[in-house]
């Protein structure tokens, strides 16, 4: 199977060309902003010499993440997969992030805990993302009380791990990258096409009508 897999979702643009396990193709870039004027370009590189023809699959990140980046990636694959006829797979940014860093430490299990402002994280157990507050992060987290190490990843891991035990181990990963999305979703049943997954409403408020 041939997938091509994008993020746009947080703080980092990246995209990844893999035949099965081989990766084809590599592109990660961290950066706040311009991902919409990023990712077509760097889709462009990491399918040269290659026909979107013959690719059998498409992902990318659903969330969380910034309201903005969310939509950027998801409506360029969206295009793509109306273009090809191919499935669209949807993996979370905490997905993500927790199965890189689960490689890179070698652990049986990882948790992604990514800052989402006002004192709160984002942060995905056994699967189900959710956003709390930072205290009730590091609670959920210490009555986990692992027999193995748990790697930790995001932009909130650190923090989180210095309130923690031994039992939880500080990865590198701290933004999702493209290459552990299409890892993911080579495996995954795709059904229908991803929606973008929010776990709070957007900060920005449409003004008041005063009439």
């Amino acid at each position: 199977m041939k997938i091509l897999a994008v993020d746009t979702a947080l703080g980092a643009c990246s995209a990844a060309l893999l035949e099965n396990e081989r990766v084809i193709a590599q592109r990660f870039v961290a950066m706040e902003r311009g991902h919409a004027e990023a990712l077509a370009p760097m889709v462009e590189e990491v399918m040269a010499g290659h026909a979107f023809a013959s690719l059998d699959r498409l992902a990318v990140t659903t969330g969380p993440g910034t309201f903005t980046g969310q939509r950027v990636g998801l409506a360029f694959m969206r295009g793509l997969k109306v273009a090809l006829g191919i499935p669209l797979a949807g993996v979370t940014t905490l997905a993500a992030m927790a199965a890189q860093a689960k490689s890179e430490c070698g652990t049986t299990r990882a948790i992604a805990l990514h800052d989402a402002r006002r004192a709160e994280v984002y942060v995905e157990i056994d699967a189900t993302p959710e956003v709390m507050l930072f205290a009730q992060a590091v609670a959920r987290l210490r009555a986990l009380k692992p027999d193995d190490p748990i790697a930790l990843a995001g932009t909130a891991a650190s923090r989180v791990c210095e309130a923690l035990a031994t039992e939880f181990v500080l990865s590198s990963v701290r933004q999702p990258d493209a290459l552990w999305v299409a890892r993911l979703a080579i495996k995954s049943q795709v059904s229908e096409t991803p929606r973008p997954l929010y776990l709070r409403a957007p900060d920005a408020k449409l003004p008041a009508d005063r009439t």
